[in-house]
């Protein structure tokens, strides 16, 4: 599977869309294909996190998540799973003139082959999706 990155424009504070970001455990509730998510481990400011995704068929795997919530970064390293070889990415977010600038980067491998034409359309149909999920998300929650 191929690596993307990508910046989108958010319509929120950087500290809203982390919140988000960060709150593993809600993704079933507007990430279509999470099944189930949780929070395995927690060592300092990482926490091994769970998936449980339907994508064509249902996979599970693990990704440690690095958690820095002073520059509103996460990145994740592949812990373990059915599916992937590898899964490392982060999220970067700032805030510009009242909104959030976020920056998304992933690079994936598979443990079967996945030719490179099906991993780029995979990627080009489930990236701007998800970037909605999150946009919608976005007016769901409240911040305390």
């Amino acid at each position: 599977m191929a690596g993307t990155t990508t910046t989108h424009t958010f319509q929120c504070t950087a500290e809203e869309l982390f919140y988000i970001i960060t709150d593993y455990e809600n993704y079933p509730d507007f990430l279509k294909e999470i099944k189930e998510c949780r929070i395995v481990k927690e060592v300092g400011n990482r926490k091994l996190v769970e998936y449980k995704v339907s994508v064509i068929k249902s996979f599970t795997y693990k990704l440690w998540m690095e958690e820095d919530w002073e520059n509103y970064e996460v990145k994740w390293s592949f812990d373990s799973g059915e599916m992937f070889k590898k899964s490392d990415g982060y999220w970067k977010l700032k805030d510009v003139a009242g909104k959030c600038e976020a920056t998304y980067s992933v690079d994936a491998k598979m443990k079967m082959f996945v030719p490179g034409t099906v991993a780029k359309t995979l990627i080009s149909v489930n990236l701007p999706a998800m970037m909605k999920s999150y946009e919608k998300r976005l007016t769901e929650v409240t911040y305390e």
